[in-house]
């Protein structure tokens, strides 16, 4: 199983931005050697003392100097916020610092009010959807050079490596990104950690939607992954524990607290409990939030997963406080699913 990783560069307790830098950079490191297909960083805004996941292309610029082999990717720029040139301007240059291993993760995501008059983004679309996937076909346009000569961009150039140019995936958590995915014929990732309840129906939606691509960059079938909150440990039963901050998480955010991560400690007195380990088999219909569990336990979950909707890939994202915890998360479950270390 093709098995990726996705990290948000959360501020540890008592930290600065400094230290969760210093974090992804050992984590993308880490996965590099243990077989890690891909990693890649986020976009938030607004909340970053607790959240330094604020730039990608800044944070990939540095990654890419870090690191050797691993692709590099956005997960992802939020496009609403951006001009299109900009954005592959962005990759093309990630391109030549990176060649040939840079994944163009693109999505879209509206912050608080306050957030987007910061960025100076009109929150009202006429069409989101129709403006959405002309913002895609425009960087990728850009990226692929597939502007036709007598275009008004078509003298326009952006900075490449001379190897395959980035891959654009088109990101999303509802059916209607996997049916816009589709009819541009592009690959997809599913954040399931965000809504699983949909994760089947946006798949269906992918699969009946797909038409083969004329952009460059594009497939001739689908190609899917779900990246999904999970954490690994020695045991179920330890898992379960670390699990616990997920949950605690999940339910600060129905209250309107957004972007902490409690201790283990906090999460279980908040929760009153430590939560049941996942069970090794899922019921049909079944998509929990977040699993834990063992290394053969999270190797049997995310085949189960990645079956049912019929993914290529799965992706990796986490709340954990602590860091070793983190990076031995990463470690077990990469000996799990059997990935081949570099």
């Amino acid at each position: 199983m093709d098995l990726s990783i996705v990290d948000l560069s959360p501020v540890p307790d008592g930290g600065m931005a400094r230290e969760a830098y210093a974090n992804t950079v050992e984590a993308a490191q880490q996965a590099e050697r243990l077989g890690y297909s891909r990693f890649w960083v986020a976009e938030h805004h607004g909340m970053a003392d607790t959240l330094a996941g604020t730039t990608p292309e800044v944070l990939l610029g540095h990654l890419a100097a870090e690191t050797d082999s691993i692709r590099l990717g956005s997960g992802a720029v939020l496009l609403n916020h951006y001009s299109p040139f900009k954005v592959a301007e962005i990759f093309g240059a990630l391109d030549g610092l990176a060649p040939g291993r840079i994944d163009a993760g693109l999505g879209r995501a509206n912050g608080s009010p306050a957030v987007d008059r910061a960025l100076g983004t009109e929150r009202h679309a006429r069409n989101p959807d129709e403006d959405h996937a002309e913002k895609i076909e425009a960087v990728v346009s850009h990226l692929y050079d597939d502007y036709p000569d007598d275009h008004p961009y078509g003298d326009l150039e952006i900075p490449r490596s001379g190897e395959e140019p980035p891959a654009p995936w088109v990101l999303g958590s509802s059916p209607s990104s996997a049916a816009l995915a589709g009819e541009l014929g592009l690959p997809y990732c599913f954040a399931a950690f965000i809504r699983p309840q949909f994760a089947v129906h946006a798949f269906e939606e992918y699969h009946e939607q797909f038409q083969p691509s004329q952009l460059g960059g594009g497939i001739d079938e689908p190609h899917g992954m779900v990246a999904v909150n999970a954490v690994c440990a020695e045991t179920d039963e330890k898992a379960a524990r670390l699990r616990a901050m997920a949950e605690a998480s999940y339910k600060r955010m129905e209250r309107g607290v957004v972007g902490t991560t409690p201790s283990v400690e906090e999460a279980i007195e908040e929760l009153g409990g430590v939560p049941e380990p996942t069970p090794a088999t899922l019921d049909d219909g079944e998509w929990p939030r977040a699993i834990s569990g063992s290394p053969e336990t999270l190797d049997g979950l995310l085949e189960q997963l990645a079956d049912r909707v019929g993914a290529d890939e799965m992706m990796i994202q986490h709340v954990v406080a602590d860091h070793e915890d983190a990076l031995r998360s990463h470690e077990l479950l990469a000996d799990g699913v059997g990935l081949t270390a570099r």
